[in-house]
């Protein structure tokens, strides 16, 4: 990645100047985030309490038992309510109670094998949804900002080593990509027609966002890679792998959340020229040395695991899976100075230990913050 004349160490100076700002932007800040009891969305939700925001959940309930939704508590933190992003009225109805100044979205159908056993249900979630949040604020009391997040799977998949940066053509060979990038183009369509300089919406700042594969301790989907090791590792299994030479762009959780809430703060500034730049679409990823196959993953999982084994197990009568996917991070680098934090390595030891500890009865609580802290102050 090309940075000019800037240095790494300049870049992560900048960044740890705008984290620590971030508990006085967030601060008493009305939220609401959809997909809050989802894995990505528990983490965040859990983020923004600390940071002292008044955070409103809109989200079915947790889809596994156990999840780390249940496990922090966070339904006596916010204000939990369960609903479905395809139903625009109880939607509507949420937005008017929670009165949002930003809106955060994750809520998704989020995995490729379901896409192709309910096809119809991924696209009215995940592109239907996405429209009646945009639809919402073209036509109600409008946040000061809505950050969208989408999939680093938008885009038109070419298999080749290449990093696919903001500009690349959306696509998708599999209904999940295909919905991701069809929600990209909603969303770029629904900034340009109406909140866009000079409309009548033009102070809604909107901005998507998209993300590498992101693991980390509490998620247990089913047929996602880090999960079902740990199932298999915990019975003293042989961890099956559907296509372990596939490449993959894996970053920790708190990775892409901190570039969220760095990309949040600037939606919310009172700067126009800082929110107009912000309203684009950006790029989290790992930087390219954490991008790996499924193969060094999944061994990586097993020697912090202390022990396992795996196999690979064809699937190649079941569905189309990318070989090769890459994130260039240049433009989120450059504009909003900011940089990933952990290799792999850290990444993976952090997932097995919160596991572990989990496992153990520990409280995940005190586990989930001390890894926020540790994260902020890297």
């Amino acid at each position: 990645m090309e940075l000019g004349t800037r240095t790494l160490v300049a870049v992560i100076h900048e960044l740890t100047e705008q984290l620590a700002g971030i508990d006085k932007i967030y601060a008493r800040r009305r939220i609401l985030i959809t997909g809050h009891t989802g894995f990505k969305g528990s983490w965040l939700t859990f983020w923004l309490t600390r940071l002292g925001a008044e955070v409103t959940g809109f989200s079915l309930p947790p889809t596994t038992d156990p999840s780390l939704f249940r496990a922090l508590g966070l339904e006596k933190q916010v204000t939990h309510i369960e609903g479905d992003v395809r139903d625009l009225d109880a939607l509507r109805t949420a937005w008017q109670d929670a009165k949002p100044e930003l809106v955060l979205h994750l809520a998704a159908q989020s995995l490729v094998t379901e896409s192709y056993r309910d096809p119809l249900g991924t696209v009215a979630t995940n592109v239907i949804g996405t429209t009646n949040l945009l639809e919402l604020a073209r036509t109600s009391n409008a946040p000061e900002g809505m950050l969208l997040v989408t999939s680093d799977k938008c885009y038109e998949n070419n298999e080749s080593s290449h990093p696919y940066s903001e500009t690349d053509p959306m696509g998708g060979h599999d209904v999940y990509s295909m919905t991701k990038g069809a929600a990209e183009l909603v969303i770029s369509s629904y900034r340009r027609s109406f909140f866009a300089k000079g409309g009548s919406d033009a102070d809604v700042a909107i901005a998507s966002a998209r993300a590498g594969n992101v693991i980390g301790g509490g998620d247990w989907a089913p047929e996602r890679l880090v999960p079902d090791c740990i199932r298999a590792l915990r019975s003293g299994e042989t961890v099956k792998l559907r296509n372990p030479d596939a490449v993959r762009p894996w970053q920790h959780v708190l990775e892409p959340l901190s570039g969220y809430l760095g990309l949040g703060a600037r939606l919310l500034s009172s700067d126009r020229s800082t929110r107009r730049q912000a309203s684009e679409a950006w790029n989290f990823g790992p930087a390219e040395e954490n991008t790996s196959s499924v193969r060094e993953l999944v061994e990586s999982i097993i020697d912090a695991w202390g022990g396992g084994s795996w196999r690979a197990e064809s699937s190649a009568a079941d569905f189309h899976e990318a070989a090769t996917l890459r994130l260039s991070i240049e433009k989120a680098a450059k504009l909003l100075h900011w940089h990933p934090r952990w290799n792999l390595q850290k990444t993976v030891e952090l997932t097995v230990g919160w596991y572990r500890a989990f496992y153990a009865g520990d409280d995940m609580t005190a586990w989930c913050a001390s890894q926020i802290d540790e994260y902020s102050r890297a």
